[in-house]
């Protein structure tokens, strides 16, 4: 039983010191959805533009820049440039 109870509390021990995973609350792009007269919603949890842009396509709205977006500290890689072939 002594047993059962040091490895509960070291389990228990083990977690609390743990830390935890940290999700990111914040995204680059927004949708404002278009509601009439009584005003829309608004969702800032889009990576990219196309996620945006597909999510309002039909429902209608819009999409623009999160002005409250900090991207994450670190190096951040070059975008990509499109080849278009002639």
């Amino acid at each position: 039983m002594k047993r059962v109870l040091f490895a509960a509390a070291f389990i228990v021990g083990v977690a609390a010191i743990t830390p935890g995973a940290n999700a990111q609350t914040n995204y680059p792009w927004c949708a404002q959805y278009s509601g009439g007269s009584a005003g829309g919603g608004t969702n800032c949890g889009f990576t990219t533009y196309e996620q945006c842009a597909a999510t309002v396509f039909g429902i209608g709205g819009f999409c623009n820049r999160n002005t409250q977006y900090v991207p994450p500290p670190g190096p951040h890689p070059a975008p990509r440039q499109k080849w278009r072939g002639n």
